[in-house]
Order: C-alpha cells, then structure tokens, then sequence
C-alpha cells in the first residue's frame, strides 16, 4: 500500500505516525501525519481526533495509539489475545483465523445495514474493530491500556444561540462554505468526480471545478480533473442522460479542461459475479450486490490514474429537512406544533398524515413492538412486514437465541434512534449512505481512496446545528443546499425533485441470477450456513422479491443474507 501512495510513514522526536488515508488535507498527507503526531503526544487526556479519512497508528516511546476519525470510511483492526494486542491491519480477514469465527458478529450483521460497523465484534474471534473517533492505547509491548471514544459534537459552525436565528438564507451560506472547504480537503493530483446528473453529484463535481480553476485548493499546483459516470442506453435509467448531459455542459464550462468519461453500464445488472463480489470484501458486505455497477466505474477511475474519486453519496439524509423533529416535538408535548408540522410533511411528500406520524414519531418509540405488529398485520409471504430489525424468518430461531440476536436488535435500533432520533438520524447515516468495504477493497488494489464530502463533519455538524425552520420547506427537499448552489447548478437539475432510482437493476439482476442464487445456498458447504439459515425459506424470499414482494427493507434483509453465504462459501474455499 505505501507503493501506491495509501499510506504516509512520518518521524519526529516525538516518534512515528503511519497514516493510512490522510488528515485535514489529502494533498498535504505528510503535513497532516506530523499535526497528528504532534498532537497526541502529550501525556494529558486524548484530544479529539482531527478531520479527513484515515486510520492511524502513532509509536511513541512510552505508549502506542491506535486510531480512526470520526467519519470511518478506513477500516482499522487489532487481534488480541490476553490482553495483549498482537497485529494491527486494516484487514480482519488478515488477522483472523477462518476457522474461528465470532458467531455473535453474525447475529449482529443480520439486524440491518448500519449494525455492521459501528460495533467492535468482527467476523472472526480475537480480532476487534477500532470504530469511528475511537483512539486505543497500548503499552509499547502491546499491552491494552484502554479505549476512549469521543462522541460527534451537537453543534457545528453555528452556536446554539445563533441556530436558532438562522434562516434559510444563512443556512445555505454555511453549507455553501462547508461544502466548498470539505471538496478543497478532498483534491487531489487527479481527481475524479462521480457524475449521475443528480443534484448531489453534480454539486460536488461543480465545486471540484471552481476550486481547480480558481487556483484555491491546496497544492502547488492545478490538478486534473475527470467527470466519470455511467451511461445506460435504454430502460427508465436511459432518462438520466438529457441530466447527466446538461450537468456535464456545465462543469466543464467552469473548467474546460475537465475530462468526461462515460462508462458504458447499460448491460448492467446487480448480482453480476456475486460470488466475486460478496466473496473477496474482507467482510460480509450488505451492499455487494451493486459492486457491478461501481465496479465498472472504479476500473475506470484506476486507469485514468486518479488517486481520488468523490461522489454524492450522503446527501439524501444529510442536506435535508430531518423528519425526526416530528418526534421531538412530540417527546416535548407541542403537539400543536406536531399536528401543523405533520400536515406540511404529508404535503410536501405527497403521503398521509398517519404514515407520517407511524414512520417518524410512533416507529422510533417503540421500533422492535411496531415491527412486530407490521409483521403480524401483513402475514401471508416471507417478506411481508419484514422490517430493518425483526428477525428475518429464515434465520433459525436457535441460532437467534444462541447467539444473542435480540440483543443485538435492541443495540442496533438505539443506534438508530437513540433518545434523540433527530440527532441519531446523522451518525447513523453516516455508516448507511456511504459504505466502505467495497470501495476499500478497490482501494488496495488500485491505489486510490472514495471520498464523500456530504459525510465531511464539518457539513454534517453545521446540520446537526440547523433548526427545522431553516431546512424544511414542503414539497422542495434539500431546500437548504438548493440555495448554496443556486447561482452554479444549471436550472434542470435545480428545480428537480425526483431522480430514477436503481430499482431496474436490481429487478434485472434478480430475474437473471435468481435461480443461480438460490441454487448456490443450496449447494454452500460451509456448515455454518445450515446452521444459520432455513436455505428454502431464503430461496422463497429471493422468489418473492423478484416479484416485487416486499419492500426496501426487506430486500435489505435478503441481500444480508445472500452475501454472508456468498462470503462464507469463498471463506471456506480459501482456507488451507
């Protein structure tokens, strides 16, 4: 990795830093490795750990830190055994042993898509997670000290006091600035921007461009650019095109010598080589059944030779109006509030009063109970009322209670909700919009890092600070980042609303491989499969969501499910 530019080894008085990604700045990696050697070198209490996207080990002479930022996009991981760390990787595969396996963590992976990293238990026994924010201290012959994770702060750029006075004015200067600074972190010597023609993407790409043709980021001297998307010739995705156009018209007009790369996707389908996909991630990876389609992308990006690629990813829980108000309003008894507050919602999305109260006040009071009700009102199929907690009904209900699944539901959807769901809303989306195996696994390869500056905490601080008021605007999402980039997005792009999901492939995908996949957990020889899952209740599920049974959650649940047999299938056939 040190040969393809992943990790900076510095060196004082002080002692050693090896930095894997890079702090503060991308393009000033050694700099940023000396701020956080020096930084953690006094003896006091552990400051917090600085912005960027790394994980990190500092050797001092009386101690060693193990450690990664806040947003977690590195992974980083220790194995220990009698309180004595013996390796440190960013690799669990690496340091465990295939024939060990933590069986709890697998309990833990199947309650939803964000319980994954945000605990410390791993794939494997003996090997833990350093988890986002988190600094673990070591004696200098490896002996654990002590963890100490500091949690995000309340408030961003705003103070408490002036949040509350903030319009939707003020708030979009604050994002604009945010944004600006969290792109001018990200460039690098050749950067690439991921580009759909979604109001998301094509904002980052058009601060990506200001900030090369104005000279402003961080280097000595102007970088390349590349505008890298899909193309997709036909289906509800050919739509995107006239977007993806406009938008690329656009960025290259603030920089005309910005390189468009247009990948050819359009024979596209999400399952393509899922034994590749769902096998080779160092973990079971909820999302490996949309590796094709990044895939493509990130072969692209490591022959152009960029040694970045940003994207969008975040935006969508970030950037707008939070939901999750409704329950503060109701925990606090401003019912009036709630009911005016409720009706504008249910306007605005074009849903029911009902739907919007059951989904943001009732549902995150009482998450475990209300999925139990949805499951027991809509029986008749596997998936129906299948939600992001409950026990999917093809994981065997003693492996459930063995192995301590309710426990972890209850962990997980406190993390989720927590006792303030509109404070939750935010770390939790920062582990759901922008997952890191996939992209690191390509990382490794390829000599190049994913970066997403909506999951910048600088940006997801300044939201965290912003009253309902200033974000919230009824039927116009994202309010607050269509006036930050009101005066650069072309006017198609900002006045839309709607963007054509990916639920075309994923259909796709399932007619295609559907009986291949159910055929391959069949046929899986690793005995912890049978021993977890009722195989022909998971091929029904996979039956009936080809069908379009079910919904975004349960097929969350089924997609879990086929890459842990996926992952384990290829864990056995790796094993010596």
């Amino acid at each position: 990795m040190a040969e393809q530019g992943l990790v900076t080894t510095v060196s004082s008085r002080a002692g050693t830093a090896t930095v894997v990604g890079w702090v503060h700045s991308f393009r000033d990696r050694v700099a940023g490795a000396h701020r956080l050697l020096d930084a953690f070198a006094g003896s006091g209490a552990a400051p917090r750990p600085p912005s960027g996207d790394y994980a990190a080990v500092l050797v001092y002479r009386e101690r060693i830190l193990l450690m990664r930022d806040e947003s977690a996009r590195i992974p980083l991981f220790f194995r220990q055994s009698d309180g004595r760390v013996s390796a440190v990787s960013t690799s669990a595969r690496r340091l465990g042993d295939a024939e060990e396996l933590e069986r709890r963590y697998f309990c833990h992976y199947l309650t939803g898509n964000m319980a994954q990293p945000h605990t410390a238990l791993t794939p494997f026994a003996g090997v833990h997670r350093i988890l986002g924010g988190e600094v673990v201290e070591l004696s200098p012959t490896g002996l654990l000290h002590g963890r100490i994770r500091r949690s995000a702060p309340a408030w961003g750029g705003l103070l408490p006091t002036a949040a509350g006075d903030a319009g939707l004015g003020t708030a979009a200067k604050d994002l604009r600035r945010a944004l600006e600074n969290a792109v001018s972190r990200r460039m690098g010597t050749t950067t690439a921007c991921h580009v759909s023609g979604g109001l998301d993407s094509t904002s980052v790409a058009l601060l990506a461009a200001r900030t090369l043709a104005g000279g402003s980021h961080e280097g000595s001297r102007h970088g390349d650019l590349v505008l890298l998307s899909g193309r997709f010739g036909s289906g509800e995705l050919a739509a995107e095109q006239a977007y993806l156009d406009e938008a690329m018209k656009e960025i290259r007009r603030q920089a005309p010598e910005a390189r468009p790369v247009i990948v050819d996707a359009g024979d596209v389908a999400d399952f393509d080589d899922f034994r590749h996909h769902a096998g080779d991630s160092d973990e079971p990876h909820a999302h490996a059944f949309r590796a094709p389609f990044w895939s493509r992308l990130h072969a692209a990006a490591s022959e152009l030779g960029c040694d970045i690629l940003m994207t969008g990813c975040g935006a969508d829980p970030i950037v707008d109006a939070n939901p999750f108000h409704l329950h503060r309003l109701a925990r606090t008894g401003r019912l009036h509030g709630l009911a005016l507050q409720a009706r504008a919602w249910a306007r605005g999305s074009e849903r029911g009063v009902r739907d919007i109260v059951q989904d943001y006040v009732l549902q995150p009071a009482l998450p475990l109970a209300a999925e139990r009700i949805g499951m027991l009102a809509r029986r008749g199929t596997v998936l129906g009322g299948l939600g992001a907690f409950s026990r999917p009904p093809w994981l065997r209900s003693g492996f459930a209670r063995a192995h301590g699944y309710r426990a972890a539901g209850i962990a997980e959807t406190r993390f989720v909700f927590g006792r303030a769901p509109e404070q939750s809303l935010y770390d939790a989306a920062n582990y759901l919009a922008a997952p890191d195996l996939l992209s690191w696994q390509r990382a490794r390869k390829d000599g190049y890092f994913l970066s997403h500056p909506f999951l910048d905490q600088e940006v997801i601080a300044l939201m965290r600070g912003l009253p309902a008021e200033a974000t919230f605007c009824p039927g116009r999402p994202k309010a607050v980042l269509r006036e930050a980039m009101a005066d650069l997005l072309p006017a198609r792009i900002h006045d839309r609303t709607v963007k054509t999901p990916f639920n075309q492939l994923y259909v796709r995908g399932l007619q295609v491989h559907g009986d291949d996949l159910i055929g391959l957990c069949r046929s899986a020889r690793h005995p912890l499969v049978q021993e977890m899952f009722d195989v022909e209740t998971l091929g029904r599920a996979v039956r009936e969501a080809r069908l379009g049974v079910g919904d975004a959650y349960s097929w969350d649940r089924v997609n879990s499910s086929l890459a842990l047999v996926m992952w384990l299938e290829r864990l056995l056939s790796a094993s010596p």
